[in-house]
């Protein structure tokens, strides 16, 4: 029989990828063999006669290790000749010896000779990947062939000498990563320099999910000066790490891409580095840790439910937890407001209470005494003299700003203090505040749904005068429970709240205020602060007074324990995924991978006030190009609320039938109801397939429905601020509304632009028209009372303008449509 024919069926896998030609190569060894003629037979097909010598070491299933002489001779003849060995090629000889080593054949010198020989002639990243985990899987599960071996893979796989620092760090680490080759070239020399290499090795025993006092004394006896700096360059460079795509094909034409941020080599010592930070009292430490919890606590790309690596996340959140004090509370903080993976997120839970605790607050109190200033003045700005220039921190921006010495700002950093270290601080600063800034926004917006309550006091002090929370803070309207609103207005006598209508009060300092919200108010007082903002030029963080109201509905009266407003619409999954992670709902997964455990069908998840919301969704059309399975499409489905988690859990047992333990709908109350629908139709309005008609996915009868039919309260709230701002704008007299569309006369045609989708009809045959949203096109002057550039009202307003002047449309993809 052939070589082929005796290989372990169990192992198919190995040779089922083989070229033809290799098979036929096969079969002519084994009738030379066969016949007792010389071997390898025929010139020029040595790399074809080593994978055949190889699999001539089959001895069948019953193992042993008796082999023919001529067998032996085949093998040695392949391990001394000198083949041009590809990887694909080594990697095969190697799973062939595997295979045949778990059928009991233990003469492993023999065995594993063509393979050892052959992974010589490669460079040693190549050998690298191909024993990964080969030593911990004969060490742990095959110990006889570990005796055997293990000196001749450690002699494979060690750098000699002459290859420096880098090959030092290379044999710890490996470099199966862009910050392992960053490690090993850049840091070599420190990483190996005697008075750090005993640390690092250390750093490399980093194994446990927390250190023991044991581990941490080592690391306190061998941690220099010199060490110090490492951790602080190299954590540094941790916290800027991105994940990389990696493209592979194999030998026999399979291709696949990997996604790679750190490899399980490179993530241990990194470990360690994290666990020595609780050794190190520097100011540093803290905001360094919280970088490093927060890069590696995000998902692939920067969002998402799952951690680029959370042993990295849980080891900062740990150290910082054992370091305490408030220090640390900035840093988690940033954390809470982005990470969305549940295990880290309670860890950050748990310290944050833990500090609150020892500091006699609850954790909200305690994050909002704790917010940096970053050294602002009351007015919002930092001023520094670094050499003959001025330089302004400004948390309006945030921005550095630079004025000469004659006194005339200037655009950049001058040349003259560019390498300057004050300079490089305040940049370090700038970042920081880049970071801070949207938690404290996050932080405003979820006190709002929450309704937090504080006393006025605390408000003046930890808000209204931070530099800051009091950028966001100044511009929302405040309320005194059951009393009057009003934006918060200095005074020679403190802070006082000013109504819409000009009327004034000034709360005591016990008095209870919290953050005002329309669904609380009539339509009214609603359109008052409405009118007042956009008269005053006020430009609230989030919306607040022109925040939506979702109140029940008739159907939803009658369909009594869920919710379908917003179900039937087919979303852009990724894209869906990520700005419900944003918004704080969790555990949406699905994908083309496993249907009969439904991979197709996934829910997303979110705890308010007690109560947790469900909405579901499932798959719609093809999966997406990324070599996994995930989806591109979803439908939406309904959405369920339950009381609490006992109940939630109930709703997991009985499978879909969310009717049958759902939370009647009039039970939950209406800021929970309002808020999580708010959630729903904003990824609607986001991620919808109907926004777009270039990537519809087939679905282009949803397109036209969604993309031209019914105002959301998203969308009528937008129509809204439009009746507000039009007649505020230069192109006022060639636009007007209707019910569902802004209206806009142009020269050549006259234009429908849809309110919810920003979709464009021509009249007079209802043509569409595409006009990808671009830079400004004349929106930069327009005060938008609630949203930034980019948001749909923007992409409206932008649209307008440029539809208004239709004659000077220049770009062909537009003008084309115009003519046809």
């Amino acid at each position: 029989m052939g070589v082929v024919d005796d290989f372990p069926r169990s192992h198919d896998h190995v040779i089922r990828d083989l070229d033809p030609s290799i098979h036929e190569a096969f079969a002519r060894f084994d009738a030379a063999f066969d016949a007792g003629r010389e071997l390898p037979g025929e010139e020029g097909d040595s790399r074809a006669f080593g994978r055949w010598a190889q699999m001539r070491l089959s001895l069948g299933r019953g193992g042993g290790h008796d082999y023919d002489e001529r067998v032996l001779r085949a093998t040695r003849l392949a391990a001394d000749g000198d083949t041009p060995w590809t990887f694909e090629e080594v990697r095969f000889l190697w799973w062939v010896a595997h295979a045949l080593m778990v059928h009991l054949h233990t003469n492993y010198l023999e065995l594993y000779r063509i393979p050892l020989a052959a992974i010589r002639t490669l460079g040693y990243t190549e050998r690298r990947r191909i024993l990964e985990g080969t030593q911990r899987w004969f060490r742990e599960r095959h110990r006889p062939v570990w005796k055997a071996l293990h000196e001749q893979l450690k002699d494979v796989l060690t750098e000699p000498a002459e290859n420096g620092p880098a090959g030092v760090v290379r044999n710890l680490i490996w470099d199966r990563d862009d910050l392992a080759r960053t490690l090993a070239e850049e840091h070599g020399a420190g990483l190996a320099d005697p008075a750090v290499l005993p640390l690092f090795r250390h750093w490399n025993t980093a194994g446990s999910s927390k250190p023991s006092g044991k581990w941490l004394k080592t690391a306190d006896e061998l941690l220099t000066p010199e060490a110090v700096g490492l951790v602080r360059e190299i954590l540094g460079r941790v916290a800027a790490h991105r994940e990389k795509r990696i493209d592979h094909r194999s030998d026999g034409g399979h291709e696949w891409t990997e996604t790679v941020f750190l490899h399980e080599r490179t993530a241990v010592p990194v470990r360690g580095m994290v666990w020595t930070c609780e050794l190190i009292d520097e100011p540093w430490v803290a905001r360094l840790l919280g970088d490093v919890a927060l890069t590696c606590g995000t998902g692939i790309g920067g969002s998402g439910a799952n951690c680029r690596s959370e042993k990295l996340a849980n080891a900062a959140v740990g150290v910082l937890a054992r370091r305490g004090g408030l220090e640390i509370v900035a840093a988690l903080a940033r954390v809470q407001v982005k990470v969305r993976k549940k295990s880290v997120l309670a860890n950050v839970a748990r310290t944050l209470d833990a500090v609150a605790a020892s500091e006699g607050l609850s954790r909200e109190r305690l994050l909002d005494r704790t917010v940096p200033d970053f050294g602002l003045g009351a007015d919002g700005v930092r001023e520094e003299k670094i050499g003959d220039y001025l330089v302004r921190l400004c948390a309006d921006g945030p921005v550095l700003r630079f004025v000469n010495p004659a006194g005339k700002a200037v655009t950049s950093a001058p040349q003259a203090i560019r390498k300057d270290p004050a300079l490089a601080e305040l940049k370090t600063t700038l970042k920081e505040l880049k970071q801070a800034l949207p938690a404290e926004r996050f932080r405003l917006e979820r006190a709002l749904i929450e309704e937090r309550l504080w006393r006025w006091e605390e408000v003046t002090e930890f808000f209204l005068d931070h530099p800051v929370t009091g950028l966001y803070a100044r511009t929302l309207i405040w309320q005194v429970p059951r009393g009057p609103a009003g934006l918060p207005v200095r005074t020679d006598a403190g802070w006082e709240l000013t109504g819409p209508r000009g009327r004034r009060v000034h709360p005591d300092p016990d008095t209870s205020v919290r953050l005002w919200h329309p669904i609380r108010e009539t339509a009214e007082e609603v359109r008052a602060w409405r009118d007042h903002l956009l008269e005053h030029g006020v430009r609230q963080p989030y919306k607040q007074a022109f925040r939506e109201v979702y109140l029940l509905t008739p159907a939803e009266e009658r369909t009594r324990v869920y919710s379908n407003r917003f179900a039937g619409h087919v979303l852009r999954y990724g894209q869906a995924k990520a700005l419900l992670n944003q918004r704080g709902w969790t555990g949406l997964s699905i994908g083309h991978w496993d249907y009969e455990c439904d991979g197709g069908q996934g829910e997303a998840f979110k705890e308010l006030s007690g109560w947790h919301a469900r909405w579901g969704m499932h798959i719609t059309g093809s999966p997406e190009a990324d070599g996994w399975g995930t989806a591109s499409f979803c439908a939406s489905e309904q959405i369920a609320f339950y009381r609490d988690e006992r109940e939630l859990s109930a709703y997991g047992m009985v499978g879909n039938h969310v009717g049958h333990v759902g939370a009647p709908l009039a039970e939950v109350p209406p800021l929970v109801l309002s808020e999580v629908l708010r959630d729903a139709d904003l990824a609607v309005g986001v991620t919808s397939v109907g926004l777009d008609q270039q990537a519809t996915g087939g679905h282009e009868a949803y397109w036209n429905s969604y993309g031209f039919g019914e105002l959301t309260e998203t969308a009528e709230t937008r129509r809204d601020a439009l009746a507000r701002l039009l007649p505020r704008l230069r192109i006022a007299d060639r636009v007007e509304l209707t019910d569902r569309f802004l209206r806009v006369r142009g020269d050549l045609r006259t234009y429908r632009i849809h309110l919810g989708s920003g979709n464009i009809l021509m009249e007079p045959n209802d043509a569409y028209l595409c006009i990808v949203p671009g830079r400004d096109r004349g929106t930069a002057s327009v005060f938008l009372p609630f949203e930034e550039d980019g948001g749909m009202l923007s992409i409206i307003l932008s649209k307008a303008f440029l539809l208004a002047d239709d004659t000077a449309i220049a770009d062909p993809s537009i003008t084309r449509q115009l003519d046809a």
